[in-house]
């Protein structure tokens, strides 16, 4: 299958042609990260992030520009939100002797924020029991056992790229779920 087929096949929502997508640009997109960011969790899951945002937007896509730019970018300005976010939780601290500042990261929850938390995981683990079984338990094995791809893998005896299309699959129909609720 060549690129620009697979591009259009994907635009019909044919899972193979995801599949081919993600396999043939997961290396681009994620070593683009790991040296943006120099870590591998991270830029894992920012590449998640934009596989799974690249292909919920496919049809946007223009075939006059290469595909692996259009990640690339989707993969840069999803970095750039999650550093913006961040930046929001620094608060600023001046000290009286020199005048110097300092920047200290405030992520104590409030009891408020506590309680939220928990209503928020209960409605989260209600929803996630409506998804077929074998997505529940990706998103069981990823999210709550906090396993690494390649040990889901193991546990499942299924290819890496299969585990993460799966659990690409997994929240997409898990954020269909909540939409839906809401």
């Amino acid at each position: 299958m060549e690129i620009k087929e697979a591009i259009l096949r994907a635009k019909q929502n044919d899972q193979k042609a995801f599949n081919f997508l993600l396999d043939l640009f997961w290396d681009d997109v994620y070593g683009y990260q790991l040296k943006r960011i120099k870590n591998e969790n991270d830029a894992e899951d920012i590449t998640i992030r934009t596989f799974s945002r690249a292909f919920d937007r496919i049809e946007t896509f223009d075939e006059n520009y290469k595909f692996k730019t259009w990640l690339i970018t989707i993969s840069k300005n999803i970095h750039i939100d999650l550093l913006r976010k961040s930046k929001n939780s620094i608060s600023q601290i001046v000290t009286n002797d020199d005048k110097s500042v300092y920047q200290i990261l405030d992520e104590s929850p409030s009891a408020e924020d506590k309680l939220i938390t928990e209503q928020h995981l209960a409605k989260l683990l209600r929803d996630i029991k409506k998804l077929k079984p074998h997505y529940q338990e990706v998103i069981n094995l990823r999210y709550f056992q906090e396993l690494s791809y390649k040990e889901i893998s193991l546990e499942l005896k299924a290819p890496i790229n299969n585990v993460k299309v799966k659990l690409l699959r997994a929240k997409k129909l898990l954020a269909e779920i909540i939409n839906k609720t809401n």
